[in-house]
């Protein structure tokens, strides 16, 4: 089961301050790792954002692309959920579609359909802590690393970050060894996420930018940096909706080549 936990975190969240928290207020880790994964993932029923992706080399070379993803909650338990992204440029990958079906107690479904070859694909779950489309993202990130794949410890509730450093129970299915969460007391949400292989961080997921919008605080602006391979990868989501009445059968391998217009256009 995989569910982001990237999703997508903040340097100074433009929200507003972190209210004072004795010791006997502290909740139990896991509370606060379930919520910070749901703000992360699981705000409104459906989710609509068209984003831009920006993909910065090490020398500094800037490649852009532009998507649409569409999200569906299929239960109430922040459990089972659906994804599916259109891409709309560059123009030879208009057409591209990824989409996921995110499970509980076993691996996601995901799909990649190439219209340039006409061709529908399935991700391995090996290949889900691999490189999203040519970015600093991987396939796991765009829809999340399930919080049960880990063990999770509190190590700070100083205001105004709950810190948590987690330990994956598998660790011959990831290239790291632990990560740490900054989860923002006021929201809960996950605003940095720092990667540490051999006791070095390479890798650190941060959101740049939050907004409410429809009543939900959203993360506008994200980005992902990775001191192995150089540069970074930055997220801007142009435009979000909340509450669409997305029905789950546009998240079908039917409408990998037919894609559902009234709702990517």
């Amino acid at each position: 089961m995989n569910t982001w936990r990237i999703a997508w975190l903040l340097v100074g969240v433009l929200i507003g301050g972190a209210p004072m928290v004795g010791a006997q207020d502290v909740p139990s880790v896991a509370e606060i790792v379930k919520k910070a994964d749901h703000m992360a993932y699981y705000q409104g029923k459906e989710g609509k954002a068209r984003v831009k992706m920006s993909i910065i080399d090490g020398q500094g070379r800037t490649r852009e692309k532009k998507f649409t993803i569409l999200r569906k909650n299929v239960d109430d338990k922040d459990e089972a959920q659906k994804f599916y992204v259109y891409f709309h440029e560059p123009a030879d990958e208009r057409g591209t579609v990824f989409m996921v079906w995110k499970h509980v107690g076993r691996d996601d479904d995901r799909w990649l359909y190439l219209p340039g070859l006409d061709v529908s694909k399935r991700i391995a779950a090996s290949d889900e802590r691999t490189s999203f489309v040519g970015s600093h993202f991987f396939y796991e990130d765009v829809s999340g690393r399930g919080i049960d794949e880990d063990t999770h410890e509190l190590v700070s509730s100083e205001d105004p970050y709950y810190v948590v450093k987690s330990v994956p129970k598998d660790p011959g299915a990831v290239e790291f060894d632990t990560y740490t969460t900054w989860i923002h007391k006021a929201t809960f949400l996950p605003v940095k996420i720092a990667f540490e292989k051999g006791g070095n961080v390479y890798r650190t997921a941060e959101v740049k930018n939050v907004k409410p919008i429809q009543g939900y605080k959203t993360v506008v602006e994200s980005q992902i940096a990775d001191t192995n391979i150089g540069g970074k990868t930055v997220i801007s989501y142009e435009t979000v909706e909340y509450d669409l009445g997305i029905p789950e059968d546009v998240f079908t391998e039917r409408f990998l080549r037919n894609a559902p217009r009234q709702y990517i256009d």
